[in-house]
């Protein structure tokens, strides 16, 4: 993750924060810790559990990191670096 270009990280936390209703900077540092806690606060119930039962598996999510749509996201912030 260090080869992510960190303005668009910075752009994705913004957006999010906005949808969320999270200042951004309380999100990244929250994020940079491990906790989701605003994030899933902003979640329905079902998406929340469903959110912590994939962060609690890792075969979860390796195979959502593999499909089409993560490695597409992975690679625009990351400028297509690897």
């Amino acid at each position: 993750m260090n080869n992510i270009d960190s303005n668009k990280v910075s752009g994705l936390l913004n957006v999010i924060s906005k949808k969320i209703g999270v200042p951004s900077d309380k999100l990244r540092a929250e994020l940079e810790e491990g906790k989701f806690d605003s994030a899933l606060s902003a979640m329905n119930r079902n998406d929340a559990a469903r959110f912590q039962q994939a962060v609690n598996n890792p075969k979860i999510v390796e195979k959502m990191m593999s499909t089409p749509q993560a490695k597409a996201l992975y690679e625009k912030l990351s400028g297509g670096k690897k």
